[in-house]
């Protein structure tokens, strides 16, 4: 065990530059290094992606990474892109074909350290006949709130995911999450097909994050109230709305009162998407209007 220690720090010191450790992760990398499907409930900020990518770094084979964002999933493969840790790829439906070709070839040649996915990409036979070929060593779900029916960012395409794991002869799962009860943390063992795993649990408790609750009597009133908060606050941001055709209000509206606003929905496509994706990482936009699950596929 001392060995093992000693490298996993060397790791951390010398690919990635940790000088300490945040609470929780050296628990969850040393579950998963010794073989457990590993559960790590952790706040936004605590280093959960380090957990999957110095995990992946010391087991060797590739590992599959489930992320149900597109920018996220980006922002991530970028991220790792700058460290030395091993080449990583993204296939979503913003990709082009030849892009995504050339994923699986180095995929299935060796070249390849992540592979990133939306949970919706398994619909794909080629997909998973693919995955299937490269035999991944690591599965990460992230976000694995998602596979709970209790929450609202329910996603129906996570429920597939333990029939996806046992079909690839089930490599090691490590579930990462910001957020979930015991009810949750429960459907996420069972709906993964997770075995006796180690569920890690972390406090909850984010001073970044404000909720508050303003009641108003006029959906004018809602709007102008949104739209001087979001003069106020420090930028960039997103914005939330139910509805397609309420993001494009709202960002134009956001226009008019002299913010850089865009929408994003799942109506648009792919090549618009990817733009304004790429515009609002740039600091091109200031705002973002999306719809809470436009993102994923």
């Amino acid at each position: 065990m001392a060995k093992k220690q000693l490298n996993l720090d060397q790791v951390a010191r010398e690919r990635f530059g940790y000088s300490e450790w945040r609470p929780g992760q050296k628990q969850a990398i040393e579950a998963v290094l010794s073989g457990r499907d590993t559960l790590a409930i952790m706040p936004t900020g605590s280093g959960k992606s380090a957990i999957y990518q110095i995990a992946a770094f010391l087991i060797p084979g590739c590992t599959v990474v489930v992320s149900p964002l597109v920018a996220l999933q980006r922002d991530q493969a970028q991220s790792i892109a700058t460290q030395p840790i091993g080449d990583a790829a993204v296939v979503n439906s913003a990709i082009s074909a030849s892009d995504r070709q050339e994923a699986f070839e180095q995929l299935e040649e060796g070249d390849l350290e992540f592979l990133f996915l939306a949970p919706e990409q398994f619909s794909n036979p080629e997909t998973f006949e693919r995955l299937q070929t490269a035999e991944p060593t690591l599965f990460v779900i992230d976000e694995a709130h998602c596979v709970s029916a209790w929450g609202h960012d329910f996603r129906p395409d996570y429920l597939q995911l333990g029939q996806v794991i046992e079909s690839l002869g089930h490599p090691r799962i490590l579930a990462l999450t910001a957020t979930a009860a015991p009810l949750v943390q429960a459907e996420i063992v069972e709906q993964l097909g997770m075995k006796k795993p180690a569920i890690i649990v972390q406090g909850f408790d984010r001073p970044s994050i404000e909720l508050g609750v303003e009641r108003f009597e006029q959906d004018e009133d809602k709007q102008a109230y949104l739209i001087q908060q979001v003069l106020k606050a420090e930028k960039p941001g997103l914005v939330y709305a139910a509805t397609r055709k309420r993001t494009e209000e709202l960002a134009e509206a956001l226009e008019q009162a002299g913010v850089r606003a865009g929408f994003y929905h799942a109506g648009m496509k792919a090549a618009e998407r990817r733009d304004l994706e790429m515009a609002f990482m740039q600091d091109q936009i200031e705002v973002l209007v999306a719809t809470t699950a436009c993102m994923g596929s």
